[in-house]
């Protein structure tokens, strides 16, 4: 079954892309929960035509995105943390800490487009995440949790 996605969704693919899924997966979810509209002929014209318009608004977009990744790439995030004795965390780092963070340097990012690298993070350190920004685009953040007091 061939669906136009209203959103992005991971490990199927991106707002206004036409994809190839499961009829059951369509059916059943994608489509009762708004996320993907079925393609037919008329729908594709129509999606077609208002990508043909957004073409420049996309390239502003894109822009913006590599100028906040090469930017991500200077910062140095520091993510606090309360720790007990050998430097363990009480709980762990989640994607929320890091976009609070990065956010209090002066850049935006939405936290459901941070994937931590590796394991959970328990301990002090420094780590890396990955950031997608765009389409296209993609960042790598390194940041140190440290010691809350």
């Amino acid at each position: 079954m061939k669906v136009i996605l209203n959103e992005n969704i991971e490990n199927v693919g991106f707002k206004n892309e036409i994809v190839e899924v499961k009829n059951g997966h369509g059916r059943n979810f994608l489509i009762p929960k708004g996320l993907a509209n079925l393609a037919t002929k008329s729908a594709v014209k129509v999606l077609e035509e208002n990508l043909r318009q957004r073409a420049g608004k996309d390239l502003k977009v894109k822009e913006a995105a590599v100028k906040t990744a090469d930017a991500l790439k200077e910062l140095a995030v520091k993510v606090g943390a309360k720790a007990g004795e050998n430097g363990k965390i009480f709980g762990s780092v989640n994607t929320i800490q890091i976009a609070e963070a990065v956010e209090k340097l002066g850049h935006t990012i939405d936290r459901k487009y941070i994937k931590i690298r590796g394991e959970q993070i328990k301990t002090l350190g420094n780590y890396e995440a990955d950031v997608r920004l765009h389409r296209d685009v993609d960042a790598i953040i390194k940041f140190e949790v440290i010691e809350e007091k």
